[in-house]
């Protein structure tokens, strides 16, 4: 059986980076040895934290830049305290996606991308992938509770991982899929729930990546240790033969 790195390599792959409370340094340590490899995704699908490291490398952010940013955020980055339908307002989150991604739309991002957001007053996933690139990371990413919703034209969204975790929701039929599983879980969802297991999809390749520290608004003090722990699992994985292709 080939390895991942050589499965990777015989051809065009999407990448999938699953939702997880502060799970975006683990996505940025996966995505920086990708790249690192040249092991470079044609397609790109997030959710929540997935959306944000998955949209932002696609809008041009080089994963080793993108490491660097997430070690340098502070809480007071994006603590904007008005408490409504969420703790925080969002804009000052809004504000550093816009400053940080050299494509503004997702017309203009290198590589197609897709990111899962929750349709509050439908109820229902939305998979969003033209228009404006910064409100929709925004609103993938807007964990209820914490964020306000997001309004992008008539609609409010939240999470994208209230009901697609994976972020797998844009995914379609026959694509090959390197999957990258948050094992982290939001405060709100229960312990067993059925979306923190590892869904299958054919030709798909999941990474769950164990022993990452869990990082939070009052500890991202330990983002930089979960960013070289998933670079380090990573970078076994792409050794490692696949059981199946």
């Amino acid at each position: 059986m080939p390895t991942l790195r050589e499965w990777l390599a015989s051809g065009p792959f999407t990448l999938a980076l699953s939702s997880g409370f502060f799970g975006f340094y683990a996505h940025a340590g996966v995505v920086r040895v990708l790249e690192e490899e040249g092991l470079l995704p044609a397609r790109v699908l997030g959710s929540s934290a997935g959306a944000l490291v998955g949209g932002l490398w696609a809008a041009g952010v080089p994963a080793r830049r993108l490491c660097e940013e997430l070690v340098a955020l502070r809480r007071e980055h994006f603590w904007d305290l008005r408490p409504g339908l969420g703790l925080l307002r969002g804009a000052r989150f809004r504000a550093r996606l816009e400053a940080l991604a050299p494509a503004r739309t997702f017309e203009r991002c290198r590589v197609p991308l897709a990111v899962s957001a929750f349709d509050v007053l439908a109820r229902r996933t939305s998979v969003i992938d033209a228009g404006e690139l910064a409100p929709a990371l925004h609103a993938s990413c807007a964990l209820p509770l914490l964020f306000h919703p997001v309004r992008i034209g008539r609609r409010l969204y939240l999470d994208g991982g209230v009901l697609d975790r994976p972020g797998l929701a844009g995914a379609v039929a026959g694509e090959r899929v390197l999957y990258h599983h948050l094992t982290s879980r939001s405060p709100w969802r229960r312990r067993g729930s059925p979306a923190l297991r590892i869904p299958e999809r054919p030709r798909m390749q999941a990474i769950a990546l164990l022993g990452v520290p869990r990082v939070s608004p009052f500890h991202l003090e330990r983002g930089p240790e979960a960013m070289e722990r998933a670079a380090q699992g990573m970078r076994g994985a792409l050794a490692r033969e696949l059981s199946r292709e």
